[in-house]
């Protein structure tokens, strides 16, 4: 390929990555300057494609069809005939430099085109599902692009990008469902809770909604919790980027718990980031949480 080209094509997916509000770190500068630029591809990978899914007004067999093309491109790519895009000349880039499982990427697709035609999870395992499809890979490349993808960090991984997916979820739940007709909280755990879709399209915050609401945070608590021993496993500016992650991820979790009305997104501020990087600098343990409204017996 043209080097020209390449470099371009790096620079867009950079772009790319720092356009778009995160509240967690995308290729910040905390990583290691080599891991950058892969670290942007991927992200910018999985952003387009997640924007044909969503973004716009088409109708679901153009966006179906969309991300058909783009899984094509997808598979030229990996057999080393990437098209005239400046992702995937990013990616095959990529995929020359380092040994990446392109399954993780193909992985994702398939997450974007069932967002497309579902809309509801059954149960918890149903969800799990998704995530493992839709999140987790981004933390097994990152892994393998460090050179770390060992079978313990990959399960430590997965726990983190679960737990960000369903905090994912719980900050988007009223701009997911207006949008979308989405609602990412399993049916099972709304029916037991006397939970319908009125209070979705209502917005209402409930004693039954913040119940529900306060049990898929906890769950998203105790999951990152499980996964935060990865920021020590590794070592460097990577461990600091994974610390800054799950300190970012507990946090918004913190803001989630205290909210009165659960359909309200919460932001993190300054403070916030200035205290999830002194938290990240001291070896990682569990950061104790604020004392919080308990909606259990309301």
């Amino acid at each position: 390929m043209d080097p020209n080209s390449v470099e371009a094509a790096y620079r867009h997916c950079q772009s790319l990555a720092q356009s778009h509000y995160e509240n967690f770190p995308v290729a910040s500068w905390i990583l290691p300057r080599p891991m950058r630029r892969p670290v942007a591809v991927v992200y910018a990978f999985a952003r387009t494609a997640d924007d044909l899914a969503d973004e716009g007004a088409d109708d679901i067999e153009t966006r179906l069809q969309a991300l058909d093309d783009y899984q094509g491109r997808l598979g030229q790519t990996a057999a080393g005939q990437p098209p005239a895009d400046p992702v995937f000349i990013a990616v095959a880039d990529v995929l020359k430099h380092k040994p990446l499982p392109v399954s993780l990427f193909f992985d994702l697709l398939s997450a974007f085109r069932q967002d497309v035609t579902r809309k509801r999870y059954r149960d918890f395992a149903d969800l799990l599902d998704y995530c493992r499809r839709s999140a987790n890979p981004v933390g097994r490349l990152l892994l393998h692009l460090h050179g770390s993808a060992s079978a313990e960090n990959l399960v430590l991984s997965d726990r983190i990008c679960t737990s960000l997916q369903l905090i994912n979820f719980y900050q988007d739940l009223a701009q997911d469902f207006d949008e979308n007709g989405r609602i990412y909280i399993p049916v099972d755990e709304m029916e037991a809770l006397e939970v319908s879709e009125m209070h979705f399209e209502q917005r209402r915050s409930d004693p039954a909604m913040r119940r529900l609401f306060s049990a898929q945070v906890a769950r998203g608590r105790a999951m990152m919790l499980e996964g935060a021993p990865l920021g020590s496993r590794l070592r460097g500016r990577f461990g600091l980027e994974i610390r800054m992650i799950v300190e970012g991820g507990l946090a918004v979790l913190e803001r989630l718990a205290a909210a009165e009305d659960v359909f309200a997104r919460p932001r993190l501020r300054r403070r916030d980031l200035l205290r999830m990087l002194f938290r990240s600098l001291r070896p990682w343990r569990p950061s104790p949480p604020s004392a919080l409204p308990d909606h259990a017996g309301d």
